[in-house]
Order: structure tokens, then C-alpha cells, then sequence
């Protein structure tokens, strides 16, 4: 594996795993103080990047440890979060704790002063993106929710982003995470330990992130991950959570939205 030196200066053949948990499609090297992303250079990686050296002292994020860009390859190496990730065996089974952090980690988001933050990902903002993955044919049509697509869905990506066009929301604006699902948040000792996968965060309405923390909840509860189906607690528990009667034309609007990514 081509890694840059000053990347090799900091891991000097230190153990590593794989880590496959998630969708964003880069390789990440977890070592034990560690993690390496590597994944081609471009727009959110460069964004996350810019992020999180802005979020550093704001939110508990990683500390950024070095960062390289060689042959269109971005290699990131940061700090690795404490604790376990929301997915992981321990939450699952105590989901009661696990509603309560993941309506923690959003209220942390919202609770951020938005005076003043540079990065904007409003639904035009989403929308802009959304269209060059269409117009790329990079819309990934395995990993989306059953009715999308097919007899009484949408014929196809290109149908189903001039639906998202003509159908936008009134936004009101908080710092969102962008993709606000399981793998993305820690916990330790019965609290938010720290948020990764920051390429998507900004300004933006905060149902984007209670829409994918929602159905992401729902699917890890389904058992739709290897497990087996918990039901001692509903997804439909973090509004209460939340104190949030759910607006479920934004929540149904976000998840399409991010079908297309």
C-alpha cells in the first residue's frame, strides 16, 4: 500500500484493522490511537478536512494528526474517538441508552452557534451534489429503502431528483451532521463521546439529521445488520426522546434526498 511518508513517520508499522462498518466507501485503517481514511481526493474530502479543523474545541471531533494529498488520493490521519461506536453490541441491547444518546448527540449539533460558520449543506446545497451523482450515474440503487424504486416508487434516479426539486421544504437552519447514522457517533461512560465522518456537516434543517438518525435506528433495530430483530423499543422512541412531534413530509423528504448519494 503507497502511503506518503510523513503519513508513515506518524504509524511506523504500527498494527492496524480494517474498519467495514458504514457506506462512505473510503479505506479506513484503525489503529489503537489511531485512524488512517484514505479515498480519492475531491469536494468532501477536501470539505472534511477544512470541517473539522474548524470543529476542533467546538464538538468532540478528531484531532487531526496529519494530512496528505498524493495522486488524487486523500489520506487522512487523526485522533481515534473513545469509546464504542452506536452500532456496536453494547447499545443495541441497551436501546433504551441508545435512544438517549443518539437524541443527545443531535441536541449537541443543534445546541452549536451557527453565527459565523463558513460551511453551508442546505437542501440546495444537497440538491447541487445530488445532481452530479445523477448526471454521473453514481447513485448507488442496492442500498435504498424497498419503495424508492420500482412499481410504486420513482422509475429512477433522474425522476426521483426532479421530485426532490419541486417538492423542497421550508429550511430552518442549525448545524447539522450530514449523516447522522450509527457508525457515525461514540459513546463512553453515558455520554457523546465524538462524531466522525464529517464531510457532509454545515448549516442545514435539522430534520437532515433526523431523518437518516431515524431510519438508521429503525434499521439497526429490524435486525437488518446480522442481528437478530429488538423489539424492546420502537425507532419511532427518539421523538419522545427529542420532545419532537415528528413532520413526517421533511422526514420522508430527507431520506429520498439522500437515496441519491
Amino acid at each position: 500500500m503507497n502511503i506518503p511518508e510523513s503519513i508513515k513517520a506518524h504509524i511506523k508499522g504500527k498494527a492496524y484493522s480494517l474498519n467495514k462498518v458504514g457506506m462512505s466507501g473510503a479505506k479506513i485503517l484503525c489503529f489503537d490511537d489511531m485512524v488512517l481514511k484514505i479515498e480519492p481526493f475531491g469536494e468532501e474530502a477536501n470539505q472534511e478536512y477544512e470541517k473539522m479543523l474548524w470543529l476542533n474545541g467546538r464538538l468532540p471531533v478528531p484531532e487531526i494528526l496529519c494530512r496528505e494529498v498524493e495522486e488524487d488520493k486523500s489520506y487522512l490521519l487523526m485522533s481515534r474517538m473513545p469509546g464504542e461506536m452506536a452500532c456496536s453490541d453494547k447499545y443495541f441491547y441497551e436501546p433504551e441508552k441508545l435512544v438517549r444518546l443518539l437524541a443527545e448527540g443531535l441536541q449537541m449539533l443543534w445546541r452549536l452557534d451557527i453565527h459565523g460558520c463558513p460551511f453551508l449543506n442546505d437542501t440546495q446545497n444537497k440538491l447541487r451534489l445530488a445532481e452530479i451523482q445523477v448526471k454521473n450515474g453514481w447513485c448507488d440503487l442496492e442500498n435504498v429503502e424497498p419503495e424508492t424504486y420500482g412499481e410504486d416508487g420513482f422509475q429512477g434516479p433522474e425522476e426521483l431528483l426532479e421530485w426532490l426539486k419541486t417538492h423542497q421544504p421550508e429550511e430552518k437552519l442549525v448545524f447539522s451532521h450530514g449523516d447522522f447514522c450509527l457508525p457515525n457517533l461514540f459513546f463512553e461512560n453515558g455520554r457523546v463521546s465524538g462524531f466522525i465522518d464529517l464531510g457532509n456537516c454545515g448549516m442545514a434543517d435539522k430534520y437532515q439529521d433526523v431523518a437518516l438518525c431515524y431510519r438508521s435506528l429503525k434499521h439497526n433495530l429490524n435486525g437488518e445488520y446480522g442481528r437478530k430483530v429488538n423489539t424492546e423499543i420502537r425507532a419511532e422512541r427518539l421523538f419522545e426522546e427529542l420532545g419532537l412531534e415528528p413532520d413526517w413530509e421533511k422526514i420522508n423528504y430527507y431520506i429520498l434526498l439522500d437515496e441519491l448519494f
